[in-house]
């Protein structure tokens, strides 16, 4: 949770007004949605997103 709680501050710094929710759960499982869509799946990629990864994915959507 340590790490999904940087990220989660570090959305809130480059995107003021952004909406988060950290939702705890089992298994390793780190999904990032925007607006109902899935931008990030670590069990998908098998890895946590990069420092800076997650900023880019929701620059490019938006």
């Amino acid at each position: 949770m340590p790490r999904a709680s940087s990220l989660e501050a570090e959305l809130k710094s480059k995107f003021p007004g952004i909406e988060t929710k950290l939702i705890s759960s089992g298994g390793g499982v780190f999904e990032i949605m925007l607006n109902g869509d899935l931008i990030f799946s670590k069990k998908a990629k098998g890895r946590f997103p990069d420092d800076g990864e997650v900023a880019s994915l929701i620059k490019q959507a938006m």
